[in-house]
């Protein structure tokens, strides 16, 4: 953090001083102008503070010796949820003003104020919500200038209840006591809301006809849940479809309706005890459940009324605690873990507006849980899980979006699109860069518009004119060709470039650094998929330095849904027209007789049958071999099926994945052609699936070692959508460690497509300070 303190001099012994105070950051939406009235007024200080377009500003006069003092607090000691970037101090001239006060907030001007992410009820607020005596008992839209909606409900800056989607609200005489008194906690907390001025609930049936309202509403929704009906509630970024957990016939209901198959359904709990008694709860989950974040945790799930089906052959169950008075109140009543899923058809945005919920939602909620406070902007639940008792977030948005991420040597202005699946958005200021919410996967109408509508929005509330688009080098990706149609100049940076390019970033590095970019699909500039690299970056420009030794996909995209065609491909890599002959595959066994001719034909020909270096394609492959896997419902998820697999300690060895040269010299190749032999001596010898799988992922994280070696580069950034894999992860992070080298992985940003907008501005910043544009 930034700071600087006038000098006195001989002055520092006058009576009175006068200082203008500017404090950047994420300091709106925080409390943070009561804190400082209440620390002014404690030291009888005089003056005002403000919310304006470049954060909070201050004009304060006393003694030198108090106004430091104050000055100690705001460095030291803001509220909670504040982050600070720089605190300016400069003495102006006093005006002998009496007492202090909260101006009126300034319109206008250049804006470099962080926008706050929405935060979690607090318990303050939660002890009013219970307590019969209070005003706000049972009230589901408690707030105050601690805890609440932001993000969510923001038109623009600066902060102000005028900006918000509370502007229709009008304070009643209570909460404008509340509001104007400097004593209070509601003390200028914008979305400040009671029953007599507030937001209220109705209940609807799935015709759109209203059945209840106001605390009546959630009663008969509650009753509805216990009952097994499906019932779609308005939350805080969108619609949750809200089921029974615990009842098989519900869940499997919700599946056939929502048409999402085996990918499993986050499960909100009443409590952290609750999560307690049914997964395995470490300190460092414990504390990212209960943060004002509140994301959705990966835990490993271990017996309790949880239905199988809501996360089927998976180890791991997605868990959640109420984090609005809305989400509490529904748990207060029920009783019992919930799935809380997003309000959407597969492939969908979630839905955020009442009437595009009653379409959109049709035939697959039977109740619709409602309230009258519009949202602003879509934000789903955040995803994390816990890699070397340090948070990772797989999915960024609810909670962390938007705060901003410094970034190293950057530049206004730099507009980045993202990739394909699971996309972001971002774009760059002065000192760091701002990542939108994750978008979802660019495969539907409705998400490419919300893809254009997140790009517009950013750059609104920001003031920013993007001077450049930077987007994935891939020609076919939606969000390439939505950056081109904005009229910029475009910059393309290949796919795992990016990846590495985001993982130095949000760890405030740059290059050099060795990147092993590992992920399931990327254009390479060769013209093959690539998903299985290693990159060496240095200051002016990158090359690959090695790969994973490549094979044939037979039918392209269709062995992305069908790991068995990856398997088939690897084993013809292998040992060509021999392995036909290996009928009693799982693979080759799940095929019918008369493809596997056609098959055979695309390999020998090379006819849709590209050459890819995936590190995802060979994992699928390996969960196919093993018989875990023969076709996939979502992405991912025969890999997630084989760490799932995996237990330490149960392999012999780790699988060999020798190094070798290619006869060019400029590159060398990860060979598999060992670790498929020995795999294949294991089935044969009847070794069980566990061993199997805990050798191949040791085997792979010594081959990131291997490499490290090879390249002599200290610094290896693991990066890429494999880098999900746990197991895969922290056996690569102690392998590195343990000879020396540095390890950096993901923690702010996702491993996967989510973190790619900020690797393409990143590194084209990089670039442009150093006096180079061409990125690819």
């Amino acid at each position: 953090m930034k700071h600087a303190f006038p000098s006195f001099g001989e002055e520092a012994g006058i009576a009175a001083a006068r200082w203008r105070i500017t404090v950047r950051g994420t300091v709106q939406g925080v409390g943070f102008r009561p804190f400082v009235y209440h620390e002014a007024t404690t030291r009888g200080l005089a003056g005002w503070v403000k919310n304006t377009s470049t954060g909070v500003v201050i004009e304060v006069e006393g003694s030198p010796a108090l106004l430091s003092g104050l000055a100690d607090v705001l460095h030291h000691t803001p509220p909670s949820n504040a982050r600070i970037t720089a605190i300016d101090i400069r003495e102006v001239t006093p005006s002998d003003e009496a007492g202090f006060r909260i101006a009126k907030s300034e319109q206008g001007g250049c804006r470099r104020v962080n926008l706050l992410p929405d935060l979690a009820t607090c318990e303050a607020c939660l002890a009013e919500m219970r307590d019969p005596s209070n005003r706000r008992y049972r009230y589901p839209f408690i707030n105050c200038s601690g805890c609440g909606p932001r993000y969510s409900i923001i038109h623009g800056l600066p902060y102000d209840r005028a900006q918000t989607s509370m502007q229709h609200f009008a304070l009643c005489a209570a909460c404008r006591a509340e509001y104007d008194d400097p004593a209070n906690r509601r003390f200028h907390a914008e979305p400040i809301a009671c029953p007599a001025c507030g937001p209220r609930l109705t209940l609807h049936d799935a015709s759109g006809e209203p059945l209840e309202t106001g605390d009546m509403a959630l009663l008969a929704a509650s009753q509805a849940i216990r009952d097994g009906s499906i019932v779609a509630v308005k939350g805080l970024g969108g619609f949750h479809l809200v089921t029974d957990a615990r009842n098989e016939a519900a869940v499997a209901l919700l599946r056939t309706r929502k048409r999402r198959n085996e990918k499993p359904f986050a499960v909100m709990f009443q409590s952290l005890a609750a999560i307690r008694s049914c997964c395995d709860l470490t300190p460092a989950a414990e504390a990212l459940l209960s943060s004002s974040a509140r994301p959705v945790v990966l835990l490993p799930y271990l017996d309790g009324p949880i239905t199988r089906s809501v996360a089927p052959d998976n180890p791991r169950l997605g868990v959640l605690l109420p984090y609005t008075p809305l989400h509490h109140r529904l748990m207060d009543e029920v009783g019992f873990p919930i799935v809380a899923t997003s309000g959407n058809l597969s492939g969908e945005p979630i839905v955020i507006d009442d009437a595009e919920a009653q379409a959109r939602l049709a035939g697959i909620a039977d109740l619709f849980l409602v309230h009258d406070r519009p949202i602003v902007r879509p934000i789903d639940d955040s995803v994390a899980q816990v890699v070397c008792g340090e948070p990772q977030l797989l999915r960024r948005a609810r909670g962390y979006a938007p705060a901003p991420i410094p970034l190293v040597h950057t530049m206004a202005g730099l507009l980045a699109v993202g990739g394909q699946l699971k996309t972001t958005v971002a774009l760059t200021r002065e000192t760091d860069v701002v990542v939108s919410q994750h978008l979802g996967d660019l495969e539907t109408t409705a998400t490419r518009q919300a893809h254009a509508d997140a790009i517009d929005d950013l750059v609104r509330l920001h003031d920013l004119k993007p001077r450049v688009a930077i987007c994935d080098a891939h020609p076919d990706y939606a969000s390439r060709q939505t950056a081109e149609r904005l009229g910029l100049p475009t910059i393309a940076v290949q796919h795992h470039l990016a990846h590495v390019a985001a993982c130095l970033a949000e760890n405030d590095l740059t290059p050099p650094a060795l990147g092993v970019a590992w992920d399931g699909t990327g254009h390479g500039p060769d013209g093959t998929i690539w998903g299985g690299e290693f990159l060496l970056l240095k200051k002016h420009g990158w090359s690959r330095v090695a790969r994973l030794r490549p094979f044939r996909l037979p039918g392209g995209e269709a062995a992305i849904r069908e790991p068995r065609r990856a398997a088939l491909g690897l084993l013809y890599a292998a040992y060509g027209e021999r392995s036909f002959a290996m009928r009693k595959l799982p693979p080759l066994a799940a095929f019918a007789s008369e493809e596997l001719p056609i098959l055979r034909t695309m390999l020998e020909r090379g006819v849709n049958a590209p050459l890819t270096s995936s590190m995802g394609r060979l994992f699928d492959a390996c969960a196919a071999l093993v018989g875990l896997r023969q076709r996939s419902s979502f992405e991912g998820q025969a890999a997630m099926s084989l760490e799932g697999t995996a237990r330490d300690g149960v392999a012999a060895r780790p699988y060999a994945f020798p190094l070798k040269a290619l006869p060019d010299g400029d590159m060398a190749e990860l060979d598999w052609q060992p670790a498929i032999d020995a795999l294949l001596a294991d089935l044969h010898a009847g070794v069980e699936a566990a061993a199997i799988a805990d050798a191949w992922h040791r085997g792979l994280a010594h081959a990131i070692l291997d490499v490290a070696r090879h390249v002599g580069e200290q610094r290896v950034v693991l990066a890429g959508g494999c880098f999900q894999n746990v197991r895969l992860t922290e056996a690569a992070i102690g392998a590195l460690r343990s000879s020396g080298f540095e390890p950096i992985w993901h923690r702010q940003v996702p491993p996967n497509d989510g973190g790619l907008a900020l690797g393409q501005v990143a590194w084209t910043a990089w670039m442009e300070t150093r006096g180079k544009r061409s990125c690819a």
